[in-house]
């Protein structure tokens, strides 16, 4: 007996499945965090919000495969999610000084960078590159040491193990996030160099 091929995963434009629910409220925690960091600094809440929110990183993906219902702004909203997440962090330990100005400003620029990239991909009638999993390694270390970090300053006596702990995946991040550039730049200049032989 012949064997059936395996459903499609569906890719429409659907909005409101589970996993994209799952994302809308991930999205929901950053203001709360960024409201308990700057305005009523309850640094251990904080802590919790975005703990959670970056250890929830795979389950709207996970749910998504799970359930077949994979859609175009699910595929959208994940990353978006874990950006937002990494920016509106960024901000806030750098207006409450929990990190150095020039660790935020190498991260940034790294974003920055990858948005001129997209741009000009997009130009050229491109989408996004696939994500790599150097880039989603250094984001899960990323999410996993902002709490670390921001934890070991708001209970002091835990940060004589917790902040080189913090530090040391901030580091491994931040080295993983600027790998995963140069991957995403190779692979944009080798579509635009062929892209460009076709055009000649």
């Amino acid at each position: 007996m012949s064997q059936q091929p395996a459903p499609s995963i569906e890719t429409s434009n659907r909005i409101w499945t589970l996993p994209n629910v799952i994302s809308f409220i991930r999205l929901l925690g950053v203001p709360l965090f960024l409201y308990l960091l700057l305005v009523v600094e309850q640094d251990v809440a904080a802590v919790v919000v975005l703990a959670v929110g970056g250890s929830t990183d795979w389950v709207d993906g996970y749910v998504a495969r799970r359930m077949n219902s994979v859609s175009r702004l699910g595929e959208l909203l994940d990353p978006f999610a874990d950006r937002l997440y990494i920016v509106a962090t960024l901000i806030g330990f750098t207006v409450r000084e929990v990190v150095p100005l020039w660790f935020t400003v190498a991260l940034l620029l790294r974003e920055a960078v990858l948005g001129v990239t997209l741009v000009i991909l997009r130009r050229r009638g491109y989408g996004p590159p696939p994500v790599h999993y150097v880039g989603k390694t250094g984001t899960f270390l990323l999410l996993a040491a902002f709490p670390i970090i921001l934890l070991a300053k708001a209970v002091p006596s835990i940060s004589e193990w917790a902040m080189p702990v913090g530090w040391g995946l901030a580091w491994w991040a931040l080295g993983l996030y600027w790998c995963a550039a140069v991957l995403y730049l190779i692979q944009a200049v080798r579509l635009l160099r062929a892209d460009a032989g076709e055009d000649s």
